[in-house]
């Protein structure tokens, strides 16, 4: 990057000036992730201060059985495969009870797209599970997964909506959305929801009250380009709707030993490589830079690992999602070393630690508890600290 357009994006920057496509491709291009970083950091800063957001939740996968085979995905199974499972409700409502005693504010509900499961199943989950935790908030379902509601009821997205939220939905997740760009998603994606009805269904839920995230699936076949134009999409929905909370690059997971049965199932393993530590955080500073118009950006540090978690909360992140108890779509697959569940203690630590001020939020971003900022550095200096792995 020349000294002129590298001067002119910093003053864009920090004059708060939207960035534009060409801004966005430029930024990728460049090499200076101190600068990059240190751009990202400004506007986190000004959005949220030295604040990093948690919250104490848990993920539910309530079956693996899908009708779809993306290419990306070894979380998904055919029925009568040895490892296809599919919850009855009384044992989702069983695990979901297992974190009552750690003041849980979230249940976090994502799924395969089951062939045979009728729809009445989903919306009675949802009142079971609100009528033992009553407290908690329910977070469901992707578009992707209220598109193939529509398939299986023949209900309009509006109807299914209305009887989700009637028993107890509080807000959509934010998968399904991998890259827009057609020109990578038909070599990536198996199931019919690209970003028209994605968008569509974000759009209506937006429109019902529901604030919902939004992700990126990053570090594939993608390239630059394709990042930024999936981040403007969004950018401009966020113009016109406002429901979008967050932002979550999501790390593209090689499928290294699948831990029941060996298989393979990531069919573009062979032509990809995963987004370095470097990548990522590039990818965390320019979605920070362009997003200018949603409050939070999220590391979701299951995919990333816990160093990089710290270290992207320098490089515009202040979210670093929750407990999580239980990630079956990637910790099936993968060999990244990260835990399953960080407890409410292990979360403080890893955000005073790298500097920042823990608050405890719900699923609308409501603050549940605000906790010391961290020690100064002189005084961590004098102790020695836990190092994550």
């Amino acid at each position: 990057m020349d000294a002129g357009l590298r001067r002119e994006l910093e003053a864009k920057v920090y004059a708060g000036e939207r960035l534009t496509r060409e801004d966005g491709i430029a930024l990728y291009e460049s090499d200076d992730l101190v600068w990059l970083g240190r751009l990202a950091h400004h506007v986190r800063t000004e959005k949220n201060g030295d604040r990093v957001m948690f919250n104490v939740n848990r993920h539910l996968n309530l079956t693996n059985v899908c009708s779809a085979s993306c290419a990306y995905c070894s979380f998904q199974r055919k029925p009568g495969e040895k490892d296809a499972y599919t919850m009855r409700i009384e044992e989702a409502v069983r695990l979901a009870k297992q974190m009552e005693g750690e003041q849980l504010t979230e249940l976090h509900i994502v799924n395969g797209l089951h062939p045979t499961l009728p729809w009445k199943y989903y919306p009675r989950v949802l009142r079971e599970l609100k009528a033992v935790l009553p407290g908690v908030n329910l977070k469901a379902f992707t578009a992707t997964e209220i598109h193939w509601f529509e398939k299986i009821s023949g209900l309009p997205a509006d109807q299914i909506l209305d009887e989700l939220m009637d028993a107890g939905l509080e807000s959509l997740t934010g998968g399904g959305a991998e890259i827009f760009d057609w020109e990578i998603r038909q070599h990536i994606v198996d199931h019919a929801t690209h970003w028209e009805d994605w968008s569509r269904i974000h759009r209506l839920a937006h429109q019902k009250g529901l604030k919902t995230p939004c992700t990126m699936l990053y570090g594939h076949i993608e390239e630059p380009r394709h990042r930024v134009d999936h981040v403007l999409r969004l950018r401009e929905l966020q113009d016109e709707t406002g429901g979008f909370q967050v932002f979550i690059p999501l790390r593209y997971q090689h499928d290294f030993v699948d831990s029941a049965d060996g298989k393979v199932r990531n069919r573009i393993q062979a032509q990809t490589t995963m987004a370095s530590p470097a990548e990522s955080l590039k990818t965390f500073a320019v979605s920070r830079l362009l997003f200018d118009n949603v409050p939070h950006v999220k590391c979701f540090w299951v995919m990333h690992g816990l160093s990089v978690a710290q270290l992207s909360l320098n490089f515009g992140v202040d979210d670093l999602d929750g407990s999580v108890v239980e990630y079956k779509i990637t910790h099936d697959a993968d060999s990244y070393g990260t835990p399953n569940t960080m407890h409410r203690e292990d979360l403080l630590q890893l955000i005073q630690d790298a500097g920042f001020q823990p608050v405890e939020r719900n699923t609308r971003y409501e603050v549940v508890r605000e906790y010391d900022a961290p020690i100064s550095l002189a005084e961590r200096r004098s102790v020695p600290q836990q190092v994550w792995a």
